[in-house]
């Protein structure tokens, strides 16, 4: 019984040291060094926080021609591991700069050299090609010397040399051949002892007796980490720079004002991540394991696709070598029958010709009927052969061949097709389209307008996805409502929720599949629904110098001659004119919203509503006033008196001049705008480019809004005890122009309410 339980112990050992020892064979790859591929000596850290060894970073900056920045090298430790013998194989084959390099090196800047003063007022900056993350780190104006070794690394890489026993067993520095196994090291001699030289070397009652012996290792590293710049140990972290300092480090100005942690606190906070992270990895290794077999099936499918990928362009590129082959058959037998049928031509020129020659042929006929003497059969015979004979001397006379030697009627314009053959590539799916902030917005409806960048390609349709996102969140992945193939670059959203908020997406689709989505981008919908109206000039108006737009959306004032005295006379009393225009709807219920864009130019204008009565009122035939600062509402406006009354005014009215939105007496909250003592008694914000009105009928309630981010500018009371509808008001020159409501665009539209929903 006690030897099946020994012998069951001895093999759970022996499997923990096998797991052991395969976790440390699996670790091997974080251990070397991205320059030598071997296990980091002296590792130092980067700025990007990859690790290199200290003579692989010298040897690259020697490289890039960096003279003289490759650090102390009296801080090289003098173990054997730092002996030539153990060094990367790289750095025997290392070429060192020649002498007339090194002189261009100094005299171009590198180095120092003599008439170059330290601390100039323009310091090299050493820049180190990082290997493992192929970009540029600085390394400051120390170089190498301003980096700290990592010891961490430098004792997991012991420890892993330990438990696979790379090298063998470490041997004994002061033996005499042959040397010993070394039992002992010491940092302070950075040499590794037997117990005999140990003692030999460490005499009782001297200093060197105090030495504390440790584990026989090949790199003797220093008992803490040492700052590079002032040589003490380091005792504090800097989160600003993410760099590990000194005290002297502490007071110097380049931490001022930098939040710096005791070293202990950002070990023990990161020391805890790293555990948690871990322990949550550690925890899921069913998942890692899942996810592993997902990927070694996509690579798989990766395989497989790739190889029909392959068949296919294949097969694609032999059917278009098989019309060219077949259009090649065709030509050529097209010119083929060409060249026959002159060739045809000429051997029958020729043979005419030939039968001219003295005493073949034609010729030879006519001499033996010249010699008949027989009148009538002279006659009759040489009546045709004097036919032919005429066609052959004007032939004669008139030579040319009977058909052409060239053949440039039967050159090809291939380059055409060429070009075509040339940008042959595969289809890509259109990028990420941009969406133009400019000419997106959100009115009565959300019209979204977007673009593809220059060189993407085009797209056959677009994919719009957007949801609300001021609603509680749902379990589960977030869900997106969508609509497919929009044709175009814009599209309409009809019907969204008021007072809320969308995230709008777009991304493009054409025969290669779908392309990346757009960034997102949010949109408030007004506080209300929007109120439809045109301008109604028949009350309050001077034609004289208001002018409305033909489709009654804009109204421009002309100021006339009094605003002209005026100017001209300014310490003198002088009346100017007040015109107004109203909209053509009243409000009776429920919440209404309109918005509208005043020119920043006008002189003054007041955008509002009021009860109609009151209105009609008071601006029919409404008399000149004194100055151009007259209140037309005697009621509530944003420049109005701060009288306290306890009825609701009848008017309420935003006033805009010359710019800017001028608000009165506890306004300035409603802006968001204070002083250090409290609200101010009045002040002035910019003119947005659009201003939105939001009426509440039943509370009696007006707010003024941004329009564009609807930030609130000023709320009011209302007396709502009738109709209320929308006024203008214009002192000087101005002009106004209402939204134009988005369902008038001829775009097309997308119905919210009939969407599918994306998981």
């Amino acid at each position: 019984m006690a030897e099946g339980e020994d012998m069951q112990a001895f093999t759970s050992i022996m499997d923990a040291l096998v797991r052991i020892s395969t976790s440390m064979k699996n670790m091997e790859k974080e251990l070397l060094c991205p320059v030598c591929q071997e296990m980091y000596k002296q590792p130092l850290v980067l700025p990007c926080t990859h690790n290199v060894c200290q003579a692989c970073a010298r040897e690259v900056l020697g490289q890039q021609g960096y003279v003289g920045h490759g650090g102390d090298p009296s801080s090289e430790p003098t173990s054997p591991a730092s002996t030539p013998s153990t060094r990367s194989p790289r750095l025997s084959r290392r070429t060192l700069p020649k002498p007339d390099r090194l002189d261009r090196l100094l005299k171009s800047g590198f180095g120092t050299y003599p008439g170059r003063k330290r601390g100039a007022l323009h310091p090299q900056v050493i820049m180190f090609p990082c290997p493992a993350c192929q970009g540029d780190v600085e390394l400051g104006e120390r170089g190498l010397a301003g980096l700290f070794r990592n010891l961490t690394l430098e004792r997991v890489v012991e420890r892993y040399r330990q438990s696979v026993s790379v090298g063998g067993a470490i041997l004994c520095q002061l033996c005499k051949p042959p040397p010993l196994e070394a039992t002992k090291g010491c940092t302070e001699c950075r040499a590794t002892f037997c117990n005999e030289c140990f003692k030999l070397f460490h005499p009782w009652g001297t200093q060197k007796a105090q030495h504390e012996p440790t584990l026989p290792t090949l790199s003797f590293r220093p008992k803490g980490l040492m700052c590079p710049d002032h040589k003490e140990e380091v005792t504090h972290y800097c989160k600003t720079c993410q760099r590990l300092v000194c005290q002297l480090c502490r007071v110097r100005r380049t931490h001022s004002g930098h939040k710096i942690t005791p070293v202990l606190s950002a070990y023990q906070a990161l020391k805890d991540k790293l555990t948690k992270s871990l322990t949550y990895i550690l925890g899921n290794q069913d998942t890692v394991q899942t996810q592993i077999c997902e990927l070694e099936e996509t690579v798989r499918h990766t395989e497989v696709s790739g190889q029909q990928a392959k068949e296919e362009v294949s097969q694609l590129v032999r059917g278009l070598g098989a019309v060219l082959e077949e259009k090649r058959a065709s030509l050529l037998q097209a010119i083929e029958e060409c060249q026959q049928e002159r060739l045809a031509r000429l051997s029958a020129q020729i043979q005419e010709h030939r039968s001219l020659l003295d005493g073949s042929g034609l010729v030879g006929y006519a001499q033996e009927v010249l010699k008949e003497t027989d009148q009538p059969c002279f006659v009759q015979a040489a009546k045709q052969l004097h036919n032919r004979i005429a066609r052959a001397t004007e032939a004669l006379q008139m030579f040319r061949p009977a058909a052409s030697s060239s053949f440039r009627h039967c050159q090809l314009d291939v380059g055409r097709e060429m070009k075509l053959l040339t940008e042959l590539n595969f289809l890509r799916v259109p990028e990420a389209p941009v969406i133009d902030t400019q000419r997106t917005f959100a009115y009565d409806q959300i019209f979204l307008c977007w673009r593809l960048p220059p060189h993407s390609p085009p797209a056959w349709h677009y994919t719009i996805e957007f949801r609300r996102t001021d609603v509680p969140a749902q379990p589960g992945p977030t869900r997106w409502q969508r609509r497919e193939e929009v044709r175009g670059t814009s599209a309409l959203l009809e019907n969204p929720d008021t007072g809320s908020v969308y995230v709008l997406r777009v991304r493009g689709c054409n025969k290669a599949g779908y392309g990346e989505y757009s960034e997102d981008v949010y949109l408030h919908t007004p506080p209300a629904p929007v109120l439809h109206f045109f301008l109604d000039g028949r009350w309050g108006t001077s034609r004289e110098r208001l002018a409305i737009s033909k489709d009654q959306r804009a109204v421009r004032s002309v100021p006339g001659l009094p605003l002209l005295l005026a100017a001209e006379r300014l310490l003198t009393g002088c009346h100017l004119s007040v015109d107004v225009v109203l909209g053509d709807v009243a409000v009776t219920q429920g919440r209404s919203y309109w918005a509208c864009a005043v020119d920043p130019a006008s002189y003054l204008v007041k955008v509002g509503v009021g009860l109609e009565s009151k209105l009609q009122e008071s601006f029919q035939g409404a008399p000149d006033v004194i100055s151009p600062r007259y209140d037309p509402d005697s009621g509530h406006d944003s420049g109005a008196e701060d009288a306290t009354v306890e009825a609701s005014p009848p008017f309420a009215f935003l006033t805009i001049g010359m710019g800017k939105i001028l608000l009165g007496a506890g306004a300035s909250s409603n802006a968001g705008l204070t002083g250090r003592d409290g609200p101010a008694a009045s002040c002035t914000v910019p003119l947005p480019p659009r201003l939105g009105i939001c009426l509440d009928y039943e509370r009696g309630r007006v707010s003024f809004l941004d329009a564009v981010s609807f930030r609130g500018l000023l709320e009011c009371p209302l007396d709502c005890s009738g109709p209320v509808c929308p006024a203008f008001c214009f002192i000087g020159g101005g002009a106004v122009q209402l939204q134009e409501p988005v369902g008038t665009k001829p775009e097309r539209k997308v119905t919210i309410g009939g969407f599918a929903k994306l998981d």
